[in-house]
């Protein structure tokens, strides 16, 4: 079994935050330059009496008779699973399911992956709908590992307004989880990136039942004095350090920029979690989830020699990239799940209130083929645009995500004291409707810088000559 995201995921304890929310977010980075993504609300069930079977791979899980509502962005084509990704659900509990990581062949030997068992499409299903609290969703997800076997290394985000809580998948049925501290952030890029795991601590660290005992009778340690998860379990090649750790490296850069003086591109021990040198804005989570290594050599859009060195944050195949804004419910209404499709480096987040029974139609409706009336696609053409002349239109593009940041936090602020009022069914329609303005107006503004760019662009054709104005 073979992953197919390959992303970057971001934490921010509420106490490392500007706003005194919890974030998880990530970019989700697929293998195909195009791949359809939908943003919905699945409705909550009771009574159910149904068995799940992965058109993926044929795990068959029993479905519980209840389940709550939560946002999810599922991709269009379901022949390979809902790939619902990310989501929060009615508990105001986040999660974000698939940061792909690798094991190294010792482990792997000894506990390897099971075909049929959870894999990354199914996760937010079978997980999501059924959790309270961030803690519930590592002990949930274990106790499916457990059962079924896992068919692939994940990473797992899963917050409340609480704790963040992440968790690595990373054979079989091995795992750990670690609780990031408040005033933290961390940073994780396709490669194992828990480090020490103190078991005498069960508040702060969970572990898979008997991995002491399993890397004891196999002889995996590779270390004299620390029981370090990232040096038994993960991988330090070549790919690491050109695909994996300059991430950490540029993110690290930008978030800690005195701690992580000396660090380099390639290192390979640079620390997961760290302190918060400021406290990091939404917009600050927005920056390095849209960075490619922006003002150094290894700008894939620069012109320097080293620009094609390193794998940088924001693709070109970035299905869909989010940021799970998760709110205590006694100072607001409700969390916010921030949604950017297409790529990241060219396209603006958009705040949509959790609490809410629908989604824009033109989230929910996505056609196979491009149709500017869907957000998704929208995106994606404004994308190759900016691209296409990025010298030219960059300065535009970027005015006008900073335009759209603007209007998003005073929109929030006047929808959350208007909500202040309203509770139950109110409320929920009151952000539902709310929800439609804001897609409404991403949507209107995109189109008109769309077709500004458009119309510029027919000036700079390479197929053009200094024309006599006598002809």
């Amino acid at each position: 079994m073979q992953n197919k995201d390959a992303c970057t995921s971001i934490m921010v304890g509420k106490k490392a935050s500007l706003d005194g929310a919890n974030y998880i977010a990530r970019n989700e980075d697929r293998v195909k330059a195009i791949e359809p993504k939908r943003f919905l609300v699945k409705p909550a069930v009771k009574g159910r009496h149904e068995t799940y079977v992965s058109p993926y791979n044929k795990v068959t899980v029993a479905l519980p008779e209840e389940g709550m509502r939560y946002t999810s962005t599922p991709t269009l084509d379901q022949t390979a699973g809902p790939n619902e990704e990310d989501g929060i659900n009615e508990a105001n509990v986040a999660a974000s399911f698939t940061e792909s990581v690798y094991a190294n062949d010792r482990v792997l030997a000894y506990d390897p992956y099971v075909k049929n068992g959870l894999a990354e499409d199914s996760l937010c299903t079978l997980v999501l709908p059924y959790i309270h609290s961030a803690r519930e969703g590592v002990e949930y997800t274990g106790k499916l590992i457990a059962e079924l076997g896992s068919a692939e290394g994940n990473g797992m985000q899963f917050a409340d307004a609480d704790d963040i809580w992440y968790m690595e998948v990373v054979t079989g049925h091995q795992w750990v989880a670690v609780r990031i501290p408040d005033d933290c952030y961390a940073v994780t890029p396709n490669q194992v990136a828990i480090e020490d795991i103190d078991f005498d601590d069960p508040d702060n660290y969970m572990w898979a039942d008997g991995i002491q005992e399993f890397i004891e009778e196999h002889q995996l340690n590779p270390d004299h004095d620390r029981w370090d998860f990232r040096h038994i379990f993960g991988t330090s090649t070549q790919k690491d350090r050109h695909y994996n750790t300059p991430r950490t490296w540029f993110a690290q850069r930008y978030l800690s920029p005195n701690a992580s003086l000396g660090q380099r591109p390639e290192d390979s021990e640079m620390p997961f979690i760290r302190k918060a040198e400021f406290k990091i804005a939404n917009e600050d989570i927005q920056y390095v989830l849209k960075s490619h290594f922006n003002e150094t050599p290894y700008d894939p859009m620069g012109d320097a020699p080293e620009r094609k060195t390193y794998r940088a944050i924001s693709l070109s195949r970035t299905a869909q990239s989010h940021i799970l804004q998760v709110r205590d419910l006694n100072k607001y209404k409700t969390s916010i799940h921030w949604i950017e499709l297409g790529v990241p480096a060219f396209n603006p987040y958009v705040p949509f209130f959790a609490n809410a029974n629908d989604t824009d139609e033109s989230y929910r409706n996505v056609p196979e083929k491009m149709n500017l009336e869907s957000a998704f696609w929208l995106n994606e053409a404004l994308a190759e645009v900016v691209e296409s002349h990025y010298q030219e239109f960059m300065e535009k593009d970027e005015d006008y995500q900073k335009e759209l940041n603007e209007w998003a936090r005073r929109k929030i602020a006047q929808v959350d004291k208007e909500a202040a009022s309203l509770e139950g069914q109110a409320l929920t329609d009151y952000l539902t409707g709310q929800n439609h303005e804001i897609a409404s107006h991403y949507n209107k503004r995109t189109k008109a810088l769309f077709f500004e760019l458009l119309t510029e662009g027919c000036e700079l054709s390479k197929m053009s000559f200094k024309m006599d104005p006598n002809l």
